[in-house]
């Protein structure tokens, strides 16, 4: 569904991404994890066609992001509050969505009535401008607009960060649900190494711009990352990636 070919963003000079290749596909859970600075936003924003590369294309279906349109149609997207309209009511906000997709006031709020147990009573009907909601709840706007658009393809910026712990174990449910049960491709890069390992079946580990560990979850993935962040190497033999060894 995705690939990624010989993919740089330089900023004064720093090479902040530099992928050659990656290809994820239709389907598949990916999780994205890396310190801070490791390039996760950065690609997320070239995926999303937000940012331009220096060098190097991304394609989604075999079509390239940089200056088409037909993958929006497939793809939902929520990196931060950025992405929503502040002065908007979350209803109001909704409603803009989904009559963007097409969908009419009375479906909208069906499905807003399914999301009731994931907004535990603090989005809607509340008088609020979406501006002056708490960062969790935007969050929480911000995914629900997400998969209000029925999207193939979703990408989800930290959406553990600033959420409850209750929410957290609900929108993990709501990810394995679209992804298993409804075949939406995901791709989540999250700071939190049980919950990205606990939703993704695969993790691509990014340091300085470049994906340097490509690993199927497993019982011993959240170990092995551990070990990583812990003393700053995965435990074991180098690792191959884009045919070069990375210690």
């Amino acid at each position: 569904m995705i690939a990624i070919n010989d993919l740089k963003k330089i900023y004064n000079g720093v090479t902040v991404v530099n992928i050659s290749h990656l290809e994820i596909k239709k389907g598949e859970s990916v999780g994205l994890v890396g310190n801070n600075g490791a390039g996760k936003t950065t690609l997320f924003r070239l995926m999303l066609d937000l940012i331009r590369p220096d060098n190097g294309v991304v394609l989604s279906n075999g079509e390239n992001v940089a200056g088409h349109e037909h993958w929006k149609n497939y793809t939902a997207s929520y990196l931060d509050e950025g992405f929503l309209i502040d002065y908007l009511t979350p209803e109001e906000y909704f409603y803009f969505i989904g009559g963007l997709h097409r969908q009419s006031r009375a479906t909208v709020d069906d499905y807003l009535s399914g999301m009731a147990e994931f907004f535990n009573g603090e989005i809607l009907k509340k008088g609020k401008y979406i501006r002056d909601l708490s960062k969790g709840n935007q969050c929480k706007v911000g995914v629900v607009s997400c998969l209000l658009q029925n999207p193939e393809l979703l990408m989800l910026d930290e959406p553990f960060a600033n959420i409850d712990p209750s929410t957290q174990f609900r929108l993990k449910s709501l990810l394995k649900d679209l992804n298993k049960n409804k075949g939406v491709t995901t791709l989540i890069s999250s700071h939190d190494l049980n919950h990205i390992t606990d939703v993704c079946d695969r993790i691509l580990l990014m340091e300085k711009g470049k994906i340097i560990k490509d690993i199927a979850t497993s019982s011993s993935t959240l170990n092995e990352l551990e070990d990583y962040f812990g003393v700053g190497q995965i435990i074991g033999s180098p690792v191959k990636v884009d045919g070069e060894e990375n210690h």
